[in-house]
């Protein structure tokens, strides 16, 4: 048999070798990153709670609310015990919702009092913003809470605009600090 008719020369052994060497490392090194891989499972963990987020939050920080079992919905609802209730004046509660089922917390601006669609000014140091907000899904509601929790931080004047009147909320010490209570408390739970 002639030199030329071999089919693994030496050298093409050892590509071979560096290239299955190789591999099996790029394989080892890419096992290490397992938890990494893409999620595509269709579930939306956005709004997850883990185990320990939860029962802290229902043996802590539970009994600062008043708490209401809605069956129909399989969620329980968390709304502060100092917020501002009145039966004349519109106001926007913050209400946290702990599906158990699905091991989900989302928040919801609850509005009695009025109708939507709302505008919300919050006026700070600097300027003046002002949020349009009709009720939506939990991405709105949460998009919402996202805008205005560095709003709340900042001890920022709220106010509710319906039909060109204004109603402040979330005014006196006791409703910020409740306001700023349920915030911090959402996004300690999702974490």
């Amino acid at each position: 048999m002639a030199q030329s008719d071999q089919v693994l020369t030496p050298e093409l052994v050892k590509l071979l070798k560096i290239f299955i060497f190789l591999s099996l490392g790029l394989v080892l090194i890419l096992s290490f990153f397992n938890s990494y891989r893409a999620n595509n499972t269709g579930e939306d963990k956005s709004y997850r709670v883990n185990d320990s987020n939860r029962l802290y939050f229902m043996n802590v920080r539970a009994i600062h609310y008043d708490r209401e079992v809605r069956r129909d919905a399989g969620m329980t609802l968390f709304r502060h015990g100092k917020r501002l209730q009145s039966d004349a004046q519109p106001t926007l509660d913050l209400v946290i919702l702990l599906n158990p089922v699905k091991d989900d917390a989302y928040i919801y601006f609850e509005l009695k009092n009025a109708d939507w669609p709302i505008r919300l000014s919050a006026k700070t140091d600097k300027d003046v913003l002002v949020f349009d907000f009709s009720n939506g899904n939990n991405d709105e509601h949460f998009g919402l809470i996202q805008k205005l929790k560095p709003l709340i931080q900042a001890n920022a004047e709220f106010e509710l605009i319906l039909d060109g009147k204004t109603f402040p909320i979330w005014s006196n010490e006791k409703e910020k600090e409740a306001v700023k209570s349920v915030v911090e408390d959402y996004f300690r739970l999702l974490n």
